[in-house]
């Protein structure tokens, strides 16, 4: 009987132990996805934070171009007489 009982042990250990093998590769398997997804989250962030760089040395570069335009127009509006103020009760006096 010892024999029987050894065996039936061996049986039931090895039974646990591949029970214990699938359970660990369904979480190795979970920890693989999530591990994925994180990457790509990443990358995904990355390319964002790229895109948001960009747009702001976009924006300062129209900034400075919106300036330079304004201090033109305010020039030419200066230089034109259609553009200047006339005080209407000095000319009549």
């Amino acid at each position: 009987m010892p024999h029987l009982t050894q065996c039936l042990l061996m049986v039931n250990l090895t039974l646990f132990i591949t029970a214990v093998d699938a359970e660990n590769q369904v979480e190795l398997e979970e920890k693989t996805r999530l591990i994925n997804q994180v990457l790509e989250l990443q990358h995904t962030l990355e390319d964002l934070s790229a895109r948001v760089d960009a747009v702001k040395e976009e924006n300062l570069k129209l900034k400075s171009e919106n300036q330079v335009l304004g201090q033109y127009i305010e020039n030419l509006m200066s230089a034109s007489s259609v553009f200047q103020t006339t005080d209407t009760k000095s000319k009549r006096k």
